[in-house]
């Protein structure tokens, strides 16, 4: 059985994961009306990736024989900027989510949850990809600058990014 604090502190973090699906859809509906469809399908990508993150904290709720609380979720802003700006915004984002999952790492330790603090190490360790990949993305477009043939090619790059299935288990 799963505490109400820890029970509370991952129905918060769900929350926080659906938003983020929310905010990379409303930049992947941005990148789509300048035309870089490659930045659209890699935010489009992201969105589905966090809905996953979502689900498994859902899951494991359940499984703990928990209680899932879903509250509102946001709206995102709609107005981004330029890719740089964009993706300097995004990296602030996982920013905060790592910043999340840090504070349930800590409360699982609080709470002596040691299955809860085994599960949420998956987390962690998939904000340091998820950080490391957006500082790739910002670094190009920082040396790139207003090089509209690089963006070009930064754009193609980013569209082949493939959908893989978020599991807690992958």
């Amino acid at each position: 059985m799963i505490s109400e604090k820890i029970q509370n502190i991952l129905n918060e973090q769900i929350n926080k994961e659906f938003y983020s699906a929310y905010l990379y859809l409303a930049m992947s509906a941005h990148f789509d009306e300048m035309g870089l469809k490659g930045f659209a399908d890699w935010t489009k990508i992201q969105a589905r990736e966090e809905v996953d993150h979502g689900m498994i904290l859902f899951d494991y709720i359940i499984e703990r024989q928990g209680r899932v609380s879903l509250k509102q979720i946001e709206m995102p802003e709609e107005n981004f900027g330029n890719p740089l700006e964009v993706f300097e915004k995004i990296y602030s984002h996982e920013k905060y989510v790592t910043d999340s999952i840090n504070c349930v790492a800590n409360m699982t330790d609080e709470e002596c949850d040691l299955a809860t603090r085994y599960f949420i190490n998956w987390y962690i360790s998939e904000q340091v990809e998820e950080e490391a990949n957006v500082d790739d993305i910002i670094k190009k477009l920082k040396i790139f600058g207003s090089e509209k043939a690089a963006l070009y090619h930064l754009d193609k790059e980013l569209g082949n990014r493939e959908y893989k299935p978020h599991s807690y288990n992958s």
